[in-house]
């Protein structure tokens, strides 16, 4: 079973991937989410990337990352975690 789904439009991610990415519990993740605790960006690939996604995922001192494909297939992924410092906020901006 493929954890990322594109649908109508929407992309969905199973809770497990964030969560374990994150650090935190699964069945928490909507929580946080909801909380603002948890937050995201999706960025869609233009040029050499086309048909690919850059899901990112903030939560406290972390960002986690996954390279997508069209299919819903993890290319990559990669965490970032400052530790017991807050995230900077060059962390949250798009990559260019």
């Amino acid at each position: 079973m493929r954890m990322i789904k594109f649908e109508e439009g929407a992309i969905q991610v199973d809770a497990t991937i964030v969560g374990e990415g994150l650090g935190i519990e699964p069945s928490r993740v909507q929580a946080h989410m909801r909380e603002g605790r948890v937050t995201s960006l999706c960025e869609r690939g233009v040029d050499e990337d086309i048909g690919r996604h850059r899901l990112t995922f903030f939560c406290g001192s972390r960002r986690f990352r996954l390279i997508v494909d069209e299919a819903g297939n993890v290319v990559q992924r990669s965490l970032v975690d400052f530790s017991d410092r807050p995230l900077p906020a060059s962390a949250r901006k798009r990559s260019t």
